[in-house]
């Protein structure tokens, strides 16, 4: 009999490590990197990067880690990065190796123009290249292997993951679970609450300016983005590239453009999981309640965490490590039940 699931509720966190801030930066902080090496030095041993070849000439970069945990593999999961992450973030490591220790192989995608990947398309990266995202996780997806697959993402991430999962039938993908770390829900009012918080708006618009400075030096001809527009905030940089490099007419239609507010998820199959936290300080829980959700989706929402911290002590542990571990196994379980199922996946 497996034990009981985890539960936001079950999340608490000492004192010292309550504060929302403090738990958002340390997840991403050179000081976690260093708890992690221990961990994450055996990557190497295990992975392989690769780039996949996509329709339309669109190329994508990730890293295939291989379990020697197990002699069967329990399955396979799909992580994705955050804005102006990578696959090489903390959480995307300390992820990656404890899902491997439960037996799981694991795929890291990058985002184009995130991690080392600037060089490998033209055209830049944007919320709404959803297709491509659609295409590489039906290609990892496909691999031979019998087991649970799964895919699983962060903030931008998590929006990602949830909106593969809701179009996976429609593009003959089977998932069996999906599993979102505090994703961007409404866009537009993600972009007022990081316009709110300074600290933040600063970190993202600086690591974001270096991003474009080093995929214009790499596509010089390519008329990516003028200085002028360059120096301007994080409203009028992200209208400035929408009109230049998208179909959308306005900033407006852009970010509803990649919404999953309100019913755009009402059309998912997939049993999923949502995950946040109601301190958040970049994407508003308000958002979260403010979803309508079908009944294959557990809403989850923990009283501190911050935003994908949910680090459990000074060790710089994630919460989300075993929170998805279990979940995982409760999904594996399930579909071991359904032989004929797993017979055609085989």
């Amino acid at each position: 009999m497996m034990a009981p699931l985890p539960r936001a509720a079950d999340f608490s966190p000492p004192r010292w490590l309550r504060n929302a801030h403090l738990q958002s930066m340390l997840n991403s902080s050179s000081l976690r990197r260093a708890t992690l090496w221990s961990r994450t030095r055996m990557l190497a041993r295990v992975t392989r990067a690769e780039v996949l070849q996509l329709d339309g000439g669109v190329r994508l970069q990730g890293f295939l880690s291989t379990q020697t945990a197990l002699s069967t593999r329990r399955g396979l999961v799909l992580l994705l990065h955050g804005w102006e992450g990578s696959a090489d973030s903390n959480y995307m490591l300390a992820t990656c190796t404890g899902l491997l220790r439960a037996g799981y192989d694991v795929y890291r995608l990058n985002f184009r123009d995130h991690g080392d990947s600037h060089a490998l398309n033209p055209e830049p990266f944007h919320s709404c290249l959803l297709d491509e995202v659609i295409a590489a996780a039906a290609r990892v997806c496909a691999r031979p292997g019998a087991g649970l697959r799964a895919i699983a993402g962060f903030s931008l991430g998590g929006n990602f993951a949830l909106r593969v999962a809701r179009d996976a039938p429609a593009h003959g993908l089977e998932l069996h679970y999906a599993f979102a770390v505090c994703p961007v829900v409404d866009p537009a009012a993600g972009l007022r609450q990081l316009e709110q918080g300074r600290l933040y708006h600063a970190y993202f618009l600086r690591k974001w300016r270096a991003s474009l400075r080093r995929k214009q030096a790499l596509f010089p001809s390519h008329a990516l983005v003028s200085r002028a527009e360059l120096a301007l905030d994080m409203r009028g940089l992200t209208r400035a590239l929408v009109l230049r490099h998208t179909g959308f007419g306005t900033l407006d239609a852009y970010l509803d453009g990649y919404s999953i507010a309100g019913d755009r998820l009402a059309a998912l199959r997939v049993p999923t999981t949502i995950l946040t936290a109601a301190d958040d300080p970049v994407i508003a829980v308000a958002n979260f309640r403010a979803m309508q959700l079908p009944d294959c989706v557990e809403l989850d929402i923990a009283t501190h965490g911050g935003h994908c911290g949910f680090l459990t002590g000074a060790g710089l542990h994630s919460f989300v490590e075993d929170y998805l571990i279990a979940r995982l196994a409760e999904r594996a379980a399930a579909l071991a039940l359904t032989p004929a199922r797993a017979a055609r996946r085989a």
